[in-house]
């Protein structure tokens, strides 16, 4: 066994079960209707830019205002990991029963993905806005990562759900929030990037968010039955064995 810290985090069975989960998880984010529709205002709010300098000259100006906006998000979520692996750690709320009953929660949020409770299909989001442009795209950033909505929050709180377990440390939530952030984040830059191209896919997405709505919710659905019923824990534990005996990483 390796006794590198940062080795010891990547061969952990629950973050390599868990890491393409949760870049899952923000690329369905993006693509949910609390998110897609509202890119080109987005695109157009973080850059000051007007629909026709968008699509026409301004390609570099695009992707800053992106990059700042996404760095603003990931800032908070990435925190959030942090804070709740830590959390988690210092109660000492880890165990196989805690993963089986965190799995009902992260049921609860699929249904909420799906549309169901109408009481957490409100919108919690602080409305004051930065100026419009390149200096207000980081703190838009925050904004949108402090705020609730019915396509983020349950996705989110499955990545965090996620990184919990058996010796919680804050690197393992740190990692999972990392991988929900490029999973959201990246389409807005490739966008940014394509423009015009990006734009004409997105209608593609549009057309078909009830769709993706139900893939999204059946699949939070699907991991908590999985935590439920024990099966998380045991790829995590079928996956450490593996990686003790067959792979050795420099110390």
């Amino acid at each position: 066994m390796t006794s590198n810290p940062f080795a010891d985090i990547v061969l952990d069975g629950s973050l390599l079960l868990a890491a393409p989960v949760a870049l899952l998880a923000g690329l369905v984010s993006f693509l949910s209707p609390c998110v897609l529709p509202l890119v080109p205002g987005y695109l157009g709010y973080v850059t000051g830019l007007t629909g026709a300098d968008l699509k026409e000259h301004r390609r570099g100006r695009v992707v800053l205002g992106v990059l700042l906006f996404v760095l603003g998000f990931s800032v908070v979520f990435i925190a959030a990991g942090v804070l709740f692996s830590q959390a988690t750690a210092w109660l000492r709320f880890n165990g196989g029963w805690v993963t089986q009953a965190l799995g009902l929660v992260v049921i609860f949020m699929g249904i909420v993905f799906m549309g169901g409770f109408s009481w957490m299909q409100r919108d919690a989001k602080i409305h004051k806005r930065p100026p419009a442009g390149l200096w207000g795209a980081p703190v838009l950033g925050l904004t949108f990562g402090l705020g609730w909505a019915p396509c983020i929050g349950p996705t989110l709180s499955a990545v965090l759900i996620m990184s919990t377990g058996v010796d919680a440390n804050v690197g393992r939530g740190a990692l999972l929030t990392v991988f929900y952030c490029l999973g959201l984040g990246l389409p807005f830059l490739l966008i940014a990037f394509g423009l015009q191209r990006g734009m004409q896919a997105m209608n593609f997405f549009r057309r078909h968010q009830l769709l993706i709505m139900r893939l999204g919710g059946g699949l939070l659905i699907l991991l908590g039955v999985v935590m439920v019923t024990g099966l998380w824990g045991n790829w995590v534990t079928e996956l450490q064995n593996w990686f003790a005996n067959e792979v050795r990483l420099p110390i």
